[in-house]
């Protein structure tokens, strides 16, 4: 393959990857996400060796993670004379390592079998799957990500993100069969008719029975601080009063008093052993309601990014500690050597940043049953979920997506909230520092929302959990070792050969 030759795929390949971006939120168009698929691995079956394939997959990951990706700037612009440098080389080069994982599965795809499209859908699937777990993991716009919107999505339930990332693969992979020469009639029939199923399941909305709910509510503040305003001293009171306002104010009209109150993640500036006039105040606020809030929490030198329960005299009653902390931004890895050059991370508060929780737990609201905590970045993850030391009532996700700009990134994070919903048969309340503040039922969906950026609160009905998913049952491993098995025989077959 000479240079010209050589370049027209990979140009082709991160134009198909940017194609393929679309499919995510806030565009929402997950046909275009499956066309994206199809041209990689169509040009992923032109290629004859393993590192034209690994360029190509490589090439089509870059496309892709740019585009999806590109809110990753937003946090690097709340500092710019500090940190505004970052952000061009942040997005190049995060969208240039995810990408590795994609050109490592196109490499080893093609590396064990010089014509064969199938065995992408297994090394492409075990990347994903890879991702999420390596390096503390990063599995943010995965490709079922797409689907939580639509009937494809539903099959989270069954076997989780990285089946369905699979699922996608396949029908990709058979798509791009088209191109080849033609099968016989009854199997390209069978084909077009999987093809076609496939989809209509891409654009037929969830249409399912509602939710039944409980008889419960809770009330969901959402302040909209701006980030760059956040902990501005002359402002701070602004948006403390803005949520005592809010927590204070009557429901409406004929609707029910709240059983429960949520505030964002770090809802307040105050670390809590110093917070204890604010926490009263609050609590006061609530007409002796238990309210749950985001807060650092201090043990000696450490930092904590937690959640407490407050009871009716504003004491803390329960707290839990994030344990899956944000490499980078809440943590610099080998943070005491980068400490001496200054560098910390972008929402450390002191010294070198927070320290990690022991680990996923529940929280006991009484009559409402018991909660799983997430906060922010932690409902990135289909596996922390599943972590939970037992089968909660409902999730609650506090978070403050301040940091994630104005449109596509809270928008996304709102997504994987709703796989997680899906994946484990649960409702989600969610309460986000400048939105999307949602409550969100075991199927995915939507029940009551407030728009991004802007201050207010909604009440809304709690919904009753579905019965345990077969994925909240299994988690990831039935997957992996069908992964395991798969690529172990593909590679004893190509040796054979």
């Amino acid at each position: 393959m000479n240079l010209q030759s050589g370049l027209r795929p990979v140009g082709l390949g991160a134009l198909a990857g940017a194609l393929a971006a679309f499919g995510q939120a806030p565009c929402d168009l997950p046909l275009l996400m499956l066309g994206g698929l199809i041209i990689a691995i169509w040009l992923f079956g032109k290629s004859q060796r393993p590192r034209q394939a690994a360029v190509i997959g490589w090439a089509f990951g870059l496309g892709y993670f740019m585009h999806a990706l590109h809110w990753i700037v937003s946090p690097f612009m709340v500092d710019v004379a500090r940190h505004g440098w970052m952000a061009p080389f942040a997005l190049v080069f995060l969208a240039a390592g995810l990408a590795l994982f994609w050109g490592l599965a196109f490499w080893a795809a093609r590396h064990l079998s010089r014509s064969s499209l199938w065995p992408l859908v297994l090394t492409w699937t075990a990347a994903e799957l890879i991702r999420a777990y390596i390096f503390t993991g990063f599995p943010w716009a995965m490709p079922a990500q797409a689907l939580v919107g639509v009937m494809a999505g539903q099959a989270l339930a069954w076997g989780g993100p990285y089946l369905l990332n699979a699922a996608l693969f396949a029908v990709a992979a058979l798509a791009a069969t088209a191109f080849a020469p033609a099968p016989p009639l009854l199997r390209r029939l069978m084909r077009d008719a999987v093809i076609l199923a496939a989809m209509g399941v891409l654009v037929w909305p969830v249409n399912l029975d509602p939710a039944p709910l409980t008889p419960h509510h809770l009330r969901l503040i959402q302040p909209n601080a701006a980030q760059r305003d956040k902990w501005d001293p002359t402002k701070i009171p602004v948006f403390y009063d803005r949520q005592l306002r809010f927590t204070a104010a009557p429901p409406a009209l004929g609707a029910q008093v709240p059983d429960l109150i949520l505030w964002s993640e770090t809802a307040i500036p105050w670390p809590v052993d110093l917070a204890a006039p604010a926490l009263v105040e609050i609590a006061q606020a609530s007409g002796g309601l238990p309210v749950a809030l985001g807060v650092q929490r201090r043990d000696d030198l450490r930092f904590y990014n937690s959640m407490v329960v407050l009871g009716p005299d504003g004491g803390v009653r329960q707290t839990y500690d994030k344990h899956h902390l944000v490499p980078f931004g809440e943590y610099m890895p080998l943070g005491d050597l980068l400490a001496n050059f200054g560098i910390y991370g972008l929402a450390a508060q002191a010294g070198n940043g927070y320290s990690a929780g022991p680990g996923a737990a529940l929280l006991d609201f009484g009559a409402l049953g018991k909660a799983l905590p997430l906060i922010c970045y932690e409902a990135v993850f289909a596996h922390d979920v599943n972590a939970a030391p037992a089968r909660p009532d409902f999730l609650i996700q506090i978070t403050n997506d301040a940091w994630f700009g104005k449109g596509a990134g809270p928008r996304q994070h709102l997504a994987q909230a709703r796989m997680r919903a899906i994946e484990q048969g649960l409702p989600l309340a969610r309460t986000a520092n400048t939105g999307i503040s949602a409550m969100i039922d075991p199927r995915g969906r939507i029940l009551a929302a407030l728009p991004l950026n802007e201050a207010g609160f909604v009440d809304a009905a709690l919904p009753l959990p579905l019965p345990p998913t077969w994925y909240s049952r299994t988690g990831d491993l039935p997957l992996g070792a069908v992964l395991l098995l798969g690529l172990a025989l593909m590679t004893f077959r190509s040796r054979r050969v």
